[in-house]
């Protein structure tokens, strides 16, 4: 199973410097972050596009392609793009870049977007929203799997035998589809035969594998290869040397994130209490130490048989250092422990690719 990171890259929404320096900060720290990332053996980072003050990133590949050239072995993904609001021409292109400047590393992570900003922003109406997703994926697919497209919608110009450029160093750039539990995207996932991703911010964490059993049944009911179908999970959590040291730090910004969410959506507030028991052993929150989050990402692994893991610590404001030091930690001692514990290797090797 493959071990990894993802963020939005949170920032203060109201510094007192200025929000270009703020986001200047934030993107220094990033890269850091990724770089160590790379340097302790995990396999995957990702970056989530967002269009909002209170994230610095809204083009993912141009973080990633700094990221790329600074980095050996990690895979550099989307978490997510948003498809329905961009031009899959354009994704395509710009993570076709990264992919050159990685040596293959590359992959993009498309999604319909958990915010509506960029709808609005870049001229699109909401209430196409199923219909641009659905329409901007199927053209994405066609110019990854040809040089030469043709290829017509209802949402978007059609194209006649263009080319599109650069190609990528892998030969198909991996595609991932990102949901949020709506079983509907799921089942498009699996009958489109690509990786699906599961963010999971809420609830207990074993109630969600229904949906990977949905996934692999439309998959099969359309014919797909269901034993080349891969999963993720994404999750929050916060890595420390001890866990009560990483469920006092990590409380603090991952409440002030939700609480800023959940006053926009109609949430009620968090608490500690509620935050002691989303830490519990199925609950969604992995926090503690090291033992203790690769036990629970192993206990995971056996409900979902998920390929991939990817655990969101940088939320709010975290500071960077803690980070850094949560990064280490995950690199050194949880993913050891958790590839000896699903490959059987005594030394912890990774499983090959």
């Amino acid at each position: 199973m493959e071990l990894g990171l993802y963020t939005f890259a949170d920032v203060d929404p109201n510094p007192q410097d200025g929000k270009g320096p703020e986001a200047a900060r934030r993107l220094k720290n990033l890269l850091e972050e990724i770089e160590l990332a790379d340097q302790v053996g995990l396999d995957v980072f990702g970056l989530g596009e967002h269009h909002r003050p209170d994230y610095a990133v809204s083009s993912p590949s141009t973080v990633l392609a700094a990221a790329a050239v600074r980095t050996k072995n990690i895979r550099l993904t989307s978490a997510v793009s948003v498809l329905s609001s961009d031009d899959p021409v354009r994704v395509f292109q710009q993570f076709s870049t990264v992919d050159l400047l990685s040596g293959g590393r590359a992959e993009i992570m498309a999604g319909r977007g958990s915010f509506i900003e960029s709808f609005p922003l870049f001229g699109y109406d909401l209430g196409d929203y199923d219909q641009l997703f659905a329409e901007k994926l199927d053209l994405l697919l066609a110019i990854r799997d040809g040089e030469h497209v043709t290829w017509e919608g209802e949402m978007r110009p059609p194209i006649h035998g263009r080319g599109v450029y650069p190609r990528p160093l892998q030969e198909r750039l991996p595609v991932w589809v990102a949901v949020g539990g709506t079983p509907q995207s799921v089942a498009r996932a699996g009958a489109l035969g690509l990786p699906v991703a599961l963010a999971i911010i809420g609830g207990e964490y074993p109630r969600f594998a229904s949906l990977f059993q949905l996934y692999r049944e439309a998959a099969r009911r359309a014919g797909q290869d269901i034993s080349k179908l891969a999963t993720s999970i994404n999750v929050h959590g916060f890595i420390a040397d001890t866990t009560q040291e990483a469920a006092d730090r990590f409380y603090g910004p991952q409440a002030e994130v939700m609480n800023r969410i959940g006053r926009e959506r109609g949430w009620g507030p968090t608490s500690r209490a509620h935050y002691d028991q989303a830490r519990g052993p199925t609950g969604n929150l992995f926090v503690g130490d090291p033992e203790r989050v690769a036990e629970k990402i192993v206990a995971a692994h056996k409900v979902f048989g998920n390929d991939r893991f990817l655990l969101q610590m940088a939320i709010g404001p975290m500071p960077h250092g803690e980070i850094m030091r949560g990064i280490e930690l995950y690199g050194t001692r949880v993913a050891p422990l958790v590839r000896k514990e699903l490959t059987g290797s005594s030394d912890g090797a990774k499983p090959a690719a």
